[in-house]
């Protein structure tokens, strides 16, 4: 996901969206331990979508105290 397109996203479609790849880690990180998985990078960029959403829900957290 590019960081345009979550910077464009509200703050419930972010929460909505964050829980969503949260899910989708826990099914990868599961099926990678039951039966492997057939593209296993998919991991590292649920991981990084997940870290951008982060990032961008702290900056707002950090623009709306000031």
């Amino acid at each position: 996901m590019k960081i345009n397109k979550i910077k464009e996203m509200s703050s419930p479609e972010l929460e909505k969206e964050l829980s969503e790849l949260k899910s989708e880690l826990f099914k990868l990180r599961f099926n990678l331990a039951a039966n492997g998985l057939e593209n296993p990078v998919k991991i590292r960029e649920v991981r990084k979508d997940i870290a951008r959403i982060k990032t961008i829900i702290r900056e707002r957290e950090l623009t709306n105290k000031n």
